[in-house]
């Protein structure tokens, strides 16, 4: 995971899905990420069940909108 922008810098690429459990270990890395392409999502993994709190877009997400927003 030395070169974790080598996906984030192409632009033949859309999506990353990541495993959280991964996403975790280069998280430096997750949360710098701010373009829109590509979009990263975080994805549980069998071993390891998907936990919202550590979503970074969730978080950003949240921070959108008011909660009487989302009702």
């Amino acid at each position: 995971w030395g070169d974790t922008g080598v996906f984030l810098s192409r632009e033949d690429i859309g999506v990353v899905l990541i495993s959280q459990v991964l996403a975790e270990l280069i998280r430096h890395a997750v949360e710098a990420h701010s373009r829109p392409i590509p979009a990263v999502l975080e994805i549980p993994s069998k071993e390891h069940p998907y936990d919202p709190a550590k979503d970074s877009v969730l978080r950003r997400a949240r921070g959108l909108f008011a909660p009487e927003d989302l009702r």
